[in-house]
């Protein structure tokens, strides 16, 4: 039973990941959702990452295979994305510290503010908690400077007034 839950985790943390990337490609490429959700779920995108190991020396990057993910979980978080994205980025912005505006944030930074946003205000039956850290889990795997803990803030501060 517990290796069947850790299975179903693990497919929703990759379903995140993959939203993430889509809800990008989307905006960025100018690409048809349709088109964007069965490239994912047919695996013809979003199969592999790179990952970066130093030796102290240099720098080695490979193809590692992402873990395969909850099709139907991605599929609902990326269209609720499309379909909710206006009112999400409007949220988003009234959050922001003064003087900071969504629209300027890096495209990546904006996807996974976006799908994270969605999921704390329509999946309630998983623990805010939760949706958090995963989400601050994916900054720091795309970023490396403050972006990881602005994630984390920001997110804490949404689920705490929509949970």
């Amino acid at each position: 039973m517990a290796k069947f839950i850790s299975e179903k985790i693990k497919k929703k943390s990759s379903a995140r990941l993959a939203a993430v990337q889509a809800t990008y490609m989307i905006e960025y490429g100018q690409l048809p959702v349709d088109v964007v959700i069965k490239d994912f779920v047919n695996g013809e995108i979003g199969r592999y990452a790179i990952e970066e190991e130093s030796d102290g020396f240099e720098i080695m990057e490979q193809a590692v295979e992402i873990e395969e993910m909850d099709a139907e979980y991605f599929t609902g978080l990326v269209r609720g994305v499309q379909k909710n994205k206006e009112a999400l980025e409007q949220s988003l912005s009234s959050y922001l510290k003064e003087g900071w505006q969504f629209d300027r944030f890096d495209g990546t930074l904006r996807a996974l503010l976006l799908c994270a946003a969605y999921e704390l205000v329509h999946t309630t039956y998983i623990d805010a908690t939760v949706i958090v850290k995963e989400y601050v889990d994916l900054a720091y795997a795309f970023f490396s400077k403050g972006e990881p803990k602005m994630v984390n803030a920001l997110l804490d501060s949404i689920a705490k007034s929509v949970r």
